[in-house]
This record gives C-alpha cells, structure tokens and sequence, in this order.
C-alpha cells in the first residue's frame, strides 16, 4: 500500500486570440505552436500509457478561452494549412541537408514527428477537446475549469458580480463541453482573496488550488503545511502548491529544462535559415519568426547561440529517463519523510503551466510519460492521484482562513499590477460598474439582447489577466494594449448605443463573429448577487 499521493496539476491556458477579419495574426500562432508541441504530444502520451495498461492520474486545468479556439472550426482549418507548412518544409529540409548527416537526421525526425501530429490531428477530426474527454471519461484525467477569461480575481473585489461572472460563466462553459458541473477551479494566476471561496462554493465547486503560502500563512497556522488540502470556511477545500517539486521543474538554475542535452528554445530555423529560402515560411511581411524546428540543443550555460551544439533526440530522450527517475526517486523520499512526520498519507500537489511541456521544454511529455512509467513499475511509496480522487478518499481537513497571495513574482499582486499597467485598471472598473448597471435591464427586443451579451463578452475579454501579464514582460506589448483597448472600445460602444436606443445591427453582427466566445452567455449574470 502506498504511504501518500503526488498529484501533477497541468494549467492548460492561452488568452482567447481569434481575428477572422485578418487573413494572418501572428498571434494566432501561439495555438498552433501548443497544438503541435504540447496537447498533442500529452494526448499521444495518454494514448500509450493506456494502451500498455498503465492506470495514470493526472489533473489539467482546460479553460474556457482555450477550449472555445480548439473547438472553433475556422482556428481548426488555419491549424491545418500551419501544420502543412510545416510538413512542406520538413520535406524541403531533407534535400536541403543531404550532404550534412546530422541534419539530414534531424529534418527526418521532425518530418515523423510531423506526420504523426497530423495523424493524430485527423484522428479526432480537429477536436483535441473531444480527445481530452475520453480520459476524464475514464478517470484517468480530471480536467477543471478556470476564470472564465482567466481574469485577476483580486483586482476586481470591488465588483462581486464581476468575479461571479468570471466564475459562473467559467463552470456554465465547461458543463456545454464537458457534458458535467466542474469539480474544481484553477484560480487565475493562483490568485486569492478572503472571500472568493464563498462565491465558488456558491457555484458548486469543491476545491481550487492556490499558491502554498496562502495556506502556510493563513490562520490558524496549518498542522500538515501543503502536504493535505485545508477546508475553508464556506466548505471547500484548498490545495496548495508544493515548493519543493516545483523548484526542480521551474528553477533557471537547478530545474531539469535547462539540461545541456535539451533542445534550445531561442535558436530557430526561422532566424537561421538563408533568408530567400525561408521566406515562403515566415510572416508574409516578410519578417522572420519562430517556425518550430530547431537543430540544435542548449549545449551549455553561457554560451551565445553561435555556439551551440547539435541536437540529437535519442540522447535527449536518455536524460529525460533519468530525470523523471530523479524525480520520481526525490518524490518518494519525500512522501516518505512526511508520512513519519504527519502520521498520515501526505499528498503533494505539483502545479505547471501545460505549455512548459513540449512548447518551452521540448522533452517535457517524454519526461512525464517516462514518470507514469516508473511510478507503475519501479516504486510503491506513492501513489499517483487526481485532487477529486482524493478528497473523495480523505474527506476530513482542518478548516482555517488563508492568506492574500498569487503564484507570480513575490507571491503577491504586483505582476499584475504595476507601472507598465495599472492604467488599464480604471477603465476595466468603469466598465465593471457600467456592465452591472446594463445587467439590470430588460431588452426591449432581440437585438437589444443580443448588445447586451455581447456587451459581457467585450467586458470578460478585456479582463483578462494575459494583457497586463504582456505589459508586464515587455513582449509583444502593442498587441496586449490594442486589444485591451478594442475590447473596451466596443464595450463602450454598445454600452452607449444600448442606453440611446440605437443599436447599429450591422456592427454588432460583425463584432459577434470576431468576438464569439460564450456564444450561450446570459448577460444578467452581472445582477447584484
């Protein structure tokens, strides 16, 4: 018998990018990059762990913005022609190389690697969110909702109805798709307030996960730290994030990533390549972008670009065996340790953005399926678990209140807000205020109706925490500003032109088929609660 659990949380979000009034947004690619590099590869994992009869747990967070692109079919058929170029170019690379060995071995990898993605992709006819269910139909994955536009929770306390609405369109969402209520919720950002449980109780949600120190320095202090989940007081329980597994995925210096075997992220063929050559196949500007295929591996710390070696997958795929043997080995002595201290079965909650899997840490699935395969064979401390699994196993929790916090840079909400960004806070407020005064009319007509859910949709969209994240980090900036600015342009507009009674119908339909997210949103989720 197993002596305590490891539960890996997958956070699987991309802010909702979808522009059918352009022909080509580089944005756009963000998704095409995760479908290629990071669900597909976890979908494939899945599939091969099943087939070898291997029972996995794992827990993924799907949120809406990101389930409404894999499920829209026009961002379907722009994946399909992406990942046609990139099938072209795999067959060009290979002539290109003939005289190179190594690379003429790389081309070919990436050209399988590529046919094997569009097998998969037509598989399931395009619909990856249909993949996923299967596994939640098994057990197997337990995928959870988030905010419905993954918005700062915090920063618009003063509004409840604005983080009601975040919460019940998140759950309404993942019921259309999911056919089921959620079980739980991965807070936007990790990010906390006293109160907030009370409204996700309210939405018939049984647990969230937060950063552990909102548990650590909460009151009363906690007997078991992260290592169980705490009750709040309105009844649902609260996972924290363990620091010590995160460190050795997540740290810059010690985590696994940065190997010197692995592939290196910054040096793309989209930048190396002679550029007549690869013009076909970046932006149609004729700017250079990323493309996907990379040959060449991170070699060593310090060294610039020019000096990296050649990659080479099978060795790669030797230290991601023995990564995920360190790491299944670290996690037993952990549980381990703990059980002797708590005197009771440990659960130890390890949280990660999905996209670190495959897109930024290119052997990150063959990590995680090389982990489920040894904690199957090779281990009995620990068992692997899903958190709804799990409170249904252990339901008796100390109850306590937590602490403020995010998982962002110094725990708090500075990432979020700050001088690169603050300004965009008092206009997200005045549509907050005006979206809860609309919430209390009564349309006079369908088209009246129609303004007024599109009018929470702008608002939702312009709340996402991505664009002040972007601000923050300095990439891509003028995109973040430009959209948070349309949105609330157009939340203003159909705010202005509701209260006047002139509706422009022609408008409104052609900002409902660029902004269709929600397509069966209520707009009186915004009434006082």
């Amino acid at each position: 018998m197993a002596i305590g659990y490891l539960a890996l949380v997958l956070h699987a979000h991309l802010p909702f990018v979808r522009h059918p009034e352009s022909d080509y947004v580089l944005e756009e690619e963000w998704l095409y990059e995760a479908i290629t590099e990071t669900y597909i590869p976890l979908l494939r994992m899945f599939e091969a762990l099943k087939r070898d009869g291997i029972e996995f747990k794992i827990t993924m967070s799907l949120t809406p913005p990101l389930v409404s692109m894999l499920r829209d079919p026009l961002l379907q058929e722009r994946y399909d022609k992406h990942l046609a170029k990139l099938e072209e170019l795999t067959q060009l690379e290979i002539g290109h190389n003939h005289h190179n060995g190594h690379l003429r071995y790389l081309s070919e990898y990436y050209a399988k690697e590529f046919y094997e993605t569009r097998q998969f992709w037509q598989q399931y006819n395009g619909d990856l969110i249909g993949a996923f269910k299967q596994y939640l139909d098994s057990n197997n994955l337990e995928i959870i909702t988030c905010g419905a536009t993954h918005g700062y929770l915090p920063l618009m306390k003063m509004y409840p109805q604005a983080v009601w609405a975040q919460i019940r369109v998140a759950c309404e969402h993942y019921e259309e798709n999911f056919g089921r209520p959620p079980k739980g919720i991965w807070l936007p950002e990790c990010a906390y307030y006293n109160g907030l449980e009370e409204m996700l109780a309210d939405a018939g949600l049984r647990y969230f996960l937060i950063d552990g120190h909102a548990i650590l320095y909460g009151s009363p202090r906690p007997r078991f730290g992260t290592y169980t989940p705490v009750f709040t007081e309105s009844g649902i329980a609260a996972f924290g994030r363990d620091h010590e597994s995160a460190h050795q995925v997540w740290s810059s210096q010690l985590g696994y990533p940065g190997d010197p075997e692995y592939r290196e992220f910054y040096k793309d063929l989209g930048w190396e390549a002679e550029y007549e050559y690869i013009k076909p196949y970046i932006m149609p500007n004729g700017q250079r972008k990323n493309i996907g295929i990379k040959y060449h591996k991170i070699t060593g710390r310090g060294l610039g670009l020019g000096d990296k070696a050649l990659y080479d997958p099978y060795w790669a795929r030797q230290k991601a065996t023995e990564h995920a043997g360190n790491f299944m080995y670290n996690r037993a002595q952990q549980v381990e340790h703990l059980y002797n201290v708590m005197q009771r079965p440990p659960i130890i909650v390890s949280p990660y953005d999905a996209e670190l899997f495959g897109h930024w840490w290119y052997e990150g699935p063959w990590f995680l399926e090389y982990l489920f395969r040894k904690t199957w064979h090779d281990q009995k401390t620990y068992a692997m678990t899903h958190l709804a699994d799990y409170l249904r196993m252990h339901s008796r929790h100390q109850v306590m209140r937590l602490a403020q916090s995010s998982w962002g840079f110094k725990g708090f909400h500075e990432y979020w807000l700050n001088d690169t960004n603050s300004w965009i806070y008092p206009y997200l407020h005045k549509a907050a205020e005006r979206m809860i005064e609309l919430g209390l009319k009564e349309p006079a007509d369908e088209l009246e109706w129609r303004a007024l859910n599109q009018a929470a949709r702008e608002l939702l969209l312009a709340q996402s925490s991505d664009w002040a994240f972007i601000m923050r980090t300095g990439t891509m900036v003028p995109y973040a500003v430009r959209r948070t600015r349309s949105h609330l342009m157009r939340f203003n507009k159909l705010y202005d032109d509701i209260n006047a009674g002139k509706i422009d119908s022609g408008w409104l339909e052609k900002v409902e088929t660029i902004d269709n997210i929600f397509p069966n949103i209520n707009y009186r989720v915004y009434r006082p609660l």
